[in-house]
């Protein structure tokens, strides 16, 4: 329920405080007093746009603050949905500052009027002229029924279904639509991948194929220089191992000599160690060298066409035709898995039908059953409100579309007179009337669903006399069960409030300014009996308004 309301530097209004109580709240004031205005202060607290020329005095800010008791809206869920704070006594706050930059807060937080509006559809609805053309929408006019229904529960899990099912069935356009350009590429693609894979690419050492070529290819002249190195080394009298044992000799006298000679010496013995097993090592080398013409062939080959793959690819390493080689063989098996990924999907987008049809069926009964409850408790409201030939005519009916809220359309028409044709609301029924139409199933709904606090802007409008009191006596027993506004020039509804305010203007140095006051018992007498009898109260006048209030 809203708690409070406060309002300064807006319109007409200064600074305005006021509290609200639970229950029945009467709002009157003579035309132009300003109800307007404070319909349009709450406007912004609940996400409508904010307009520079709203400021009262255009050198301070607006603010507008409103406070909301939540605790029985169970509204944790979307405060979690929207990151906020979430607290009973919740506070909504806007500012237009002079520059005309608006502000939105919810519990101190900034938020974005995206935000607000989610968030305020939860907390009052605000019913004025423009609300009562809902009526004639098939979208409203589902969630009348559904309400009755009791459909909640299962058109959220409808609503799950239909969004997985229709992000399927996109999934299986998008793989029928690209089905004829993988099988385009499908030949080009394994023509590449066979390539790739011929050559064995996970056991290929590049650098190790190349080493390989160079020796088979200068065979003859490492032979050649193998030979020579060895024999330099070997060599009688002159080769290298003859000449240093010659030096290791000459050392050998002198090493016990002193540390230098000894140490010299151990380095000249383990150079001549060195030396043999170097020229062991040649020995190997140039035994196990062998000319094979066909091998050498063969990794030429192998190089060439390595070499020609990284050029094909525009890449320069192993690990990159690695990587291209296993995208092509994705993509091949995907082509070639694609039928069978195409059958899998309609297999399960056809489990999926079937559910949506069985929940659709559900809903469709639930409707059928709720529609004569609506029908019968529609018809006698708007008995008591004066329109006692009022029929309806409501049919949904089961069509192949899967539509948001299930598989029906609906046949909503109505009859205001006797001897008319049902029509359609929008063509059938005054404005008078669907105003009456809207607070019946206002009334109804309340009944079924948490609504939550509601304001009627001037509903009444066309009607008077025992219609308007049965008008007042339908929102009072809504307001045992919600927080219930009204703003209206009828004194039988004024009358049946638990609360009263009246706005008014009064003119201070030349400036109008917007008020509202709380009524009590003797100011409430006063003012219905205006509303009854003009400014000039009369005796008479009196009474009938005393007689009103009790």
């Amino acid at each position: 329920m809203l708690s409070s309301l406060h309002i300064r530097n807006f319109a007409l209004i200064d600074e305005l405080n006021v509290d609200f109580n639970n229950g029945f709240t009467i709002i009157t004031g003579e035309t132009g007093a300003g109800k307007s205005i404070l319909l349009g202060g709450l406007s912004l607290v609940l996400g409508k746009r904010a307009d520079l020329s709203q400021i009262k005095n255009k050198d301070e800010k607006c603010v507008i603050e409103a406070i909301f008791d939540i605790a029985k809206y169970n509204l944790k869920g979307l405060f979690n949905t929207l990151d906020l704070d979430f607290d009973v006594q919740t506070i909504i706050r806007r500012e237009i500052l002079p520059s005309g930059k608006s502000r939105a807060f919810i519990n101190d937080t900034p938020v974005t009027l995206d935000s607000l509006v989610a968030l305020s559809e939860h907390l009052i609805d605000i019913h004025s002229q423009h609300q009562t053309q809902q009526l004639t929408e098939d979208s409203y006019q589902f969630q009348v029924i559904d309400a009755l229904a009791g459909n909640k529960n299962v058109l959220i899990e409808y609503s799950s279904e239909l969004r997985t099912y229709k992000l399927l069935d996109k999934k299986l356009e998008e793989l029928r639509l690209s089905k004829s350009e993988l099988i385009k590429e499908y030949d080009y693609n394994l023509f590449l991948l066979k390539e790739l894979s011929e050559i064995d690419l996970d056991n290929l050492d590049l650098e190790d194929l190349e080493s390989q070529f160079e020796v088979l290819n200068n065979v003859e002249d490492i032979s050649e220089r193998l030979g020579n190195a060895r024999s330099i080394i070997s060599a009688e009298n002159l080769g290298l191992t003859d000449q240093l044992n010659s030096v290791k000799q000459e050392l050998s006298r002198i090493s016990s000599f002193g540390k230098n000679y000894g140490e010299l010496f151990d380095r000249v013995t383990s150079l001549g160690i060195e030396l043999e097993d170097i020229l062991s090592e040649l020995e190997n080398l140039h035994e196990n060298l062998s000319t094979d013409p066909q091998e050498l062939e063969q990794i030429n080959s192998k190089l060439q066409i390595v070499n020609n793959l990284f050029q094909k690819h525009s890449v320069s390493e192993i690990s990159e035709l690695i990587e291209i080689k296993d995208q092509l063989q994705l993509k091949v098996d995907n082509t070639e898995n694609l039928d069978d990924s195409i059958v899998e999907k309609e297999e399960e987008i056809s489990r999926l039908k079937n559910n949506l049809d069985s929940l659709a069926l559900k809903i469709n009964k639930e409707r059928n059953t709720a529609i004569p409850v609506l029908v019968s408790k529609l018809e006698k409201i708007l008995t008591d409100l004066g329109m006692p030939n009022a029929k309806f005519k409501v049919e949904v009916s089961t069509t192949d579309n899967y539509y948001v809220n299930g598989k029906d359309d609906l046949q909503f028409l109505f009859m205001a007179n006797k001897g008319s044709n049902f029509n359609t609301l929008k063509k059938s029924a005054s404005g008078g009337e669907m105003s009456r139409i809207m607070l019946a199933i206002k009334s109804i709904l309340s009944e079924y669903i948490q609504l939550p606090s509601i304001m009627f802007d001037e509903i009444d409008t066309g009607v008077s006399g025992e219609i308007s009191n049965k008008m007042g006596s339908i929102m009072k027993q809504m307001s045992k069960t919600m927080q219930v506004y009204a703003i209206t020039h009828l004194p039988q509804i004024a009358a049946k409030g638990d609360t009263h305010f009246k706005v008014y203007k009064k003119d201070k140095e030349n400036i109008t300014h917007t008020n509202l006051k709380r009524l009590n018992e003797e100011d409430r007498v006063v003012e219905i009996a205006q509303m009854l009898g003009g400014l000039n109260v009369s005796e008479s006048a009196i009474a009938h308004a005393k007689q009103l209030l009790n």
